[in-house]
């Protein structure tokens, strides 16, 4: 099982990617040999979009309100709007009435990291985040372990 680490300090790298003064930071990184050999477009719906359908229905619509668009495109990442990419990185981004959230997806040699950056636009947002960050914080490393085995069982077909 690959490891996850979560880093409580998020690179100025990383930042210069997302939203500026976000209320809410969180960086976690997978080990992945061979992680360079994918986009970071392939990473980033092998994490988001192989998630539970029904726990990202609970989480990002019914709790944090993200207007997600439902059908899949070419321009979105499991319903998240494709907002930037560059050299080894893709930022996807949703808002609901009262949050606006960045996730950015950087693929460096043997690793892959999922950052989550979240505004809190009107004050409802710092009554929901916190108890929805918890759900986040745990369901992180297993949508990014998930990932790796989805690339790897891409990778052997």
């Amino acid at each position: 099982m690959p490891a996850v680490l979560q880093q409580r300090d998020v690179p100025e790298s990383i930042r210069a990617l997302a939203m500026a003064r976000p209320d809410y930071v969180d960086l976690f990184t997978v080990t992945a040999s061979d992680a360079t050999d994918h986009s970071p477009e392939a990473w980033a719906r092998a994490a988001l979009e192989g998630a539970s359908p029904t726990g990202r229905f609970i989480a990002w619509r019914a709790m944090c309100g993200l207007r997600l668009d439902p059908r899949p495109s070419p321009d979105n990442v499991a319903g998240w709007r494709i907002a930037d990419r560059g050299d080894g990185w893709i930022r996807a981004e949703a808002s609901s009435r009262f949050m606006t959230a960045h996730a950015v997806l950087l693929v460096e040699d043997g690793r892959v990291s999922l950052s989550l950056f979240v505004r809190y636009d009107r004050p409802m947002a710092r009554l929901v985040w916190p108890a929805v960050s918890i759900i986040h914080q745990r369901a992180v490393p297993g949508l990014l372990r998930n990932a790796v085995r989805r690339i790897n069982r891409s990778r052997a077909a």
